[in-house]
């Protein structure tokens, strides 16, 4: 037969003719044994860092922390415009009534309001008349042009700038008379105190206080009101249908008075 190399012989064979395995490849097996073990040591510790995080007490769970989303500044802008009435010194502006829906309450007729306004004030008058009380009314519908007068000759003859006019009286246009739906009101047993601020200490004021809500009409300027005006306890208005409720309630989301922004 063929010979066979020196270093191919298996030179230990046991007495039986087994072969060994030959030394060349024992370092094929080394490699794949330490790549078993670095494995399972690989998972070992793996298992033991995730083990520790989950049975950590004093681990402490991820908090996600939340922001508040703010809008745009021209959405935060267009807010605050929408609570903001446009007004002049503090007045807002309001419509003038149509002559045809104006009823009188005065005598003469000289004094008007809306219908359904003038219906309720009289029925007032009456029933504060059958306490005794005389309500006395002093002014009701007041057109733009009457306003300019009241507002702009009235100014020069008392010498006023116009914030301090504004203070009790409103510019044209911008009155609640215009409405049909406001009245200035006075005691017929006290005239002295017509348009005065010491109206407010007359039985007809009190009468008011404790009764005009049932007639649908509430004081329009009291004291610190959020339009500025100066306070009048003379001045009513009627909030008794829809259109009247609108009319004096459709922007009302103020905060500071409109004469001080």
């Amino acid at each position: 037969m063929d010979e066979i190399p020196t270093a191919l012989r298996d030179t230990s064979s046991n007495s039986k003719g087994n072969k060994k395995v030959f030394s060349g490849d024992r370092p094929l097996v080394q490699k794949y044994i330490i790549w078993f073990m670095g494995g399972i040591l690989l998972v070992t510790i793996i298992s033991f860092f995730i083990n520790g995080i989950t049975n950590n007490p004093s681990s402490e769970p991820v908090v996600v922390q939340e922001t508040e989303i703010q809008p745009p500044q021209e959405e935060i802008e267009e807010l605050e415009e929408v609570t903001i009435p446009e007004n002049i010194l503090g007045h807002i502006a309001y419509e003038e009534a149509p002559q045809s829906e104006l009823r009188a309450i005065s005598a003469d007729g000289g004094i008007q309001l809306r219908q359904a306004a003038a219906e309720r004030f009289n029925t007032m008058v009456r029933d504060a008349r059958n306490q005794g009380i005389i309500l006395n009314p002093i002014s009701g519908f007041r057109s733009i042009s009457d306003q300019e007068y009241l507002f702009f000759e009235v100014k020069e003859q008392r010498n006023q700038d116009a914030r301090k006019r504004a203070e009790v009286s409103a510019p044209p246009g911008h009155s609640e008379h215009h409405t049909g739906y406001a009245v200035d009101i006075g005691d017929g047993n006290n005239p002295s105190t017509n348009l005065q601020e010491s109206f407010e200490n007359t039985a007809a004021y009190r009468w008011l206080e404790a009764n005009a809500s049932r007639y649908s009409f509430e004081l329009s300027f009291p004291r610190d009101n959020l339009q500025g005006i100066s306070y009048e306890p003379w001045h009513w208005r009627f909030v008794g249908d829809r259109h009247s409720l609108e009319t004096f309630y459709r922007v009302r989301e103020l905060t500071t008075p409109l004469n001080q922004r």
